[in-house]
């Protein structure tokens, strides 16, 4: 991230791309631990989760 960590901006734009990437809204990923540690652990809402894991291991695995 080249966002700062400033008043929790750092946070906020990881949580953004988490969203953004596995094809959730924002309001479906959620900060569980970790708003002042460089580990971050979200949550994200079932059942947008098993689409997400869908979306993530496409993104892992590259193109075709």
């Amino acid at each position: 991230m080249a966002q700062r960590a400033l008043d929790g901006a750092a946070t906020a734009a990881v949580c953004r791309v988490v969203a953004e990437s596995s094809g959730l809204r924002a309001r479906e990923v959620t900060l569980v631990a970790g708003a002042s540690a460089r580990t971050k652990v979200l949550e994200l809402d079932v059942p947008a989760a098993a689409v997400a894991a869908d979306r993530l291991t496409e993104l892992l695995d590259g193109p075709p």
